[in-house]
């Protein structure tokens, strides 16, 4: 994955969760995610742009590292 902020993205479809590495190192799970944005998310030419449009601070979420 090319991105300046998105290094990897994970989602499982069963559960809605979407998971997020960034190139800082961290990484997110979000919840209850639409299928519709995870592929928005790979589908984007600025996936940091649209992560932090469509998904960051929009779904409840942890931290997992």
């Amino acid at each position: 994955m090319t991105s300046s902020v998105v290094r990897s993205v994970g989602y499982d479809a069963a559960l809605r969760e979407l998971d997020v590495e960034l190139v800082s190192g961290h990484i997110y799970r979000y919840r209850d995610v639409p299928p519709f944005l995870h592929e928005g998310l790979l589908a984007a030419k600025s996936k940091g742009a649209f992560f932090n449009r469509k998904i960051a601070r929009r779904f409840e979420y942890e931290q997992l590292k």
